[in-house]
């Protein structure tokens, strides 16, 4: 599989290939079927793949929701998919909360799985590992933003609070949010009274969260690329999300529902 760079041209992060999907994967699985004939938009040549979210309105958080139903399921998966138990258990929660408070939307777990393989290879980036809180053991910050080949320049926005980069901002955690975007959908999804784009269950539900706001009905195939080409402008990037979220689906046991 060809490495490339994600989300502002942070470093490649290396996918672990014991687990990898079928290359040319039509639909994406899980509950999250799209018409086998569904190709992303043709825009010609691929840009370079800079992180493109934008603030689209503050999410309503959520209440929190025990989350103890979905151990199980996911330890059950964990390692046939070659995902942390404590990443799955975020996807899982994310899909049960937007289906209850967004239930037009019909975001799934798989989804977000493929864009946390995509992106750090749910938290695993640099060797990393997630905890049983669900962050990784060290943090996940990509290049800075300093307009050089391929990449936005983006100025400091946070005075280095999440990133630690009081020049430039950079994507941080697991599902690479810049500082700008955090500011506006995140989330507390676990309940513990912070909102940490590090925490693989607040940004699981805060990328969900934007990606229903962006896309709206995701069933439908030209909403769900829309939404998606906003979280990373680039038709490769796009067809690796939905290969990894076909295999995810298909392999995987039903989303338990929740109680």
């Amino acid at each position: 599989m060809p490495r490339r760079l994600w989300m502002l041209l942070a470093p490649a992060f290396s996918l672990l290939a014991s687990c990898a999907p079928p290359s040319t994967a039509p639909h994406a699985g899980g509950g999250f079927t799209l018409p086998s004939a569904v190709a992303p938009p043709d825009r010609g040549v691929d840009p370079p793949p800079v992180q493109l979210l934008a603030p689209g309105g503050p999410p309503v958080p959520p209440e929190a929701r025990p989350q103890r139903q979905l151990s199980g399921w996911a330890e059950s998966m964990a390692d046939e998919l070659n995902i942390p138990r404590a990443a799955l258990q975020a996807y899982g929660y994310a899909q049960h909360v937007i289906a209850a408070d967004r239930p037009d939307c019909g975001i799934s777990w798989s989804l977000l799985a493929g864009i946390g393989a995509v992106e750090s290879s749910h938290g695993r980036h640099g060797g990393a590992r997630l905890d049983v809180t669900g962050r990784p053991s060290r943090p996940i910050i990509g290049l800075p933003l300093d307009g050089s080949s391929g990449v936005k320049r983006i100025p400091d926005t946070d005075g280095g609070a999440l990133d630690g980069d009081q020049a430039w901002d950079r994507a941080v955690g697991p599902l690479q949010f810049i500082p700008t975007t955090w500011r506006t959908w995140q989330v507390d999804a676990d309940g513990d009274g912070v909102a940490d784009p590090q925490d693989i269950d607040d940004a699981a539900l805060a990328a969900a969260n934007y990606l229903c706001s962006e896309g709206g009905h995701l069933q439908d195939p030209e909403r769900f690329w829309s939404a998606l080409l906003t979280y990373n402008e680039s038709r490769s990037y796009g067809q690796e999300v939905l290969d990894y979220a076909d295999y995810y689906g298909k392999t995987s046991r039903t989303l338990p529902a929740e109680g």
